[in-house]
């Protein structure tokens, strides 16, 4: 089943409005792939919970992955408590307080920074003879830009993600002993792609990092491969990471976010209200700006399911969210009959990198949550939210 055709006999009068409904069957076929270039490369796979951290469909990511990534304390402990398996944790920067605690729970630490390595290393050592599980890693910067979006690239000029070579270089030129405690580097410049990015990657990587591989016994490929989209090629991936653990004797791991996710969720909303002025216009009851971010941020496109480009069909309506945002704009879409107040929209692939930025400006209210089963019908509303969520966050 192509991943479009998931929701196409979904009906969304079924839920509250708005409402992400996310298909356990689609989150599943994804985690078969991700586990098929586990099982067979010998890789290790865990889910960013950045992108996606629906813990109420943990027992499925349990069957199928090796575990969890954060980038922080709360992703942490979600993911010790809920996911199970392995959980790594890597953040810009550590506050103490939060480290203590992460130290506790996760089985990789990877430090962002010569300084923050050099500022923590006692603490991590002793928290590893506790735990001698624990394992310790450095996020390193190849230098090599892949994405196309500049706020996605961890490795445009003057980024402050990871260590350069030279930085490395400089800290083992003063301290010989520097690496002592570090099990891992951790690298990462992928962002919705395929194979020939990470090939470049790796190479990069191997050409600048590979002299310090010796003192290392695993590797994290970071994120942002898009592995269960349909054109993926797998195949080819699985052979890189045979050849590439072979040839350094090093344990891989990937740790994508998207790609648990893509094509797995639908924002169902309903129009407000139509207006004119110089084309018609259509307010919805959610917003981008608070349910839909990466619509600004990114900026993309959002398909809704049933609808066309601008003048592709009869009827083009420019949708705004209700919010005060004069920039609140979701974009112009074209559609085979007029809008209707009341009628519901369906905004396709929207189960990734939503749920998690979610906000309230405005005290626009959150978007329900629900698990729908396409291969059974079965629907179940797992959150509704309210007032007291938008006043609980605040004092």
């Amino acid at each position: 089943m192509n991943k479009r055709e998931y929701f196409t006999h979904f009906n969304p009068a079924r839920v509250p409005s708005p409402c992400f409904v996310i298909d356990k069957a689609a989150v599943e076929d994804n985690l078969k792939i991700l586990h098929r270039v586990q099982r067979e490369s010998g890789a290790k796979v865990l889910a960013a919970l950045k992108a996606f951290s629906c813990w109420s469909l943990a027992p499925l990511f349990r069957e199928y992955l090796s575990g969890t990534c954060a980038s922080g304390l709360h992703e942490a402990l979600l993911g010790r408590e809920e996911f199970g398996g392995e959980v790594h944790c890597y953040s810009a920067a550590y506050k103490e307080s939060d480290l203590k605690q992460i130290l506790e729970v996760a089985d990789h630490v990877v430090f962002n920074s010569v300084s923050q390595w050099v500022q923590f290393k006692t603490m991590a050592l002793a928290a590893q003879q506790r735990r001698p599980e624990l394992q310790f890693g450095l996020r390193i910067n190849p230098e090599h830009s892949e994405g196309t979006t500049p706020l996605y690239d961890p490795c445009a000029p003057c980024s402050r993600m990871g260590v350069p070579i030279a930085a490395l270089d400089a800290a083992i030129e003063v301290d010989s002993s520097f690496l002592q405690g570090i099990s891992g580097f951790h690298f990462h410049t992928l962002c919705q792609q395929d194979l020939p990015p990470l090939d470049r990657t790796l190479s990069a990587v191997v050409r600048k990092f590979g002299k310090y591989f010796r003192h290392i016994s695993w590797i994290n490929f970071g994120g942002g491969h898009h592995i269960s989209r349909e054109d993926y090629q797998v195949d080819d991936l699985i052979d890189m990471l045979k050849n590439f653990q072979a040839n350094y004797d090093l344990q891989v791991y990937l740790e994508p976010g998207e790609a648990v996710a893509i094509r797995s969720g639908v924002l169902v909303t309903a129009v407000l209200d139509i207006t004119w002025n110089s084309m018609a216009q259509a307010i919805l009851d959610t917003s981008a700006t608070c349910h839909m971010p990466d619509v600004l941020e990114m900026p993309y496109r959002a398909d809704i399911l049933g609808a066309g480009l601008p003048n592709e069909f009869a009827h083009t309506y420019r949708l705004g969210g209700m919010t005060c945002l004069a920039g609140d704009v979701i974009g112009d879409y074209s559609f085979t009959q007029p809008l209707q107040i009341g009628q519901r929209l369906m905004f396709d692939d929207m189960a990734h990198y939503t749920m998690v930025k979610t906000t309230t400006f405005n005290g626009i209210n959150l978007p329900s949550i629900a698990v729908w089963d396409s291969r059974t019908n079965e629907l179940d509303i797992i959150r509704e939210f309210g007032y007291s969520d938008f006043k609980q966050r605040l004092s």
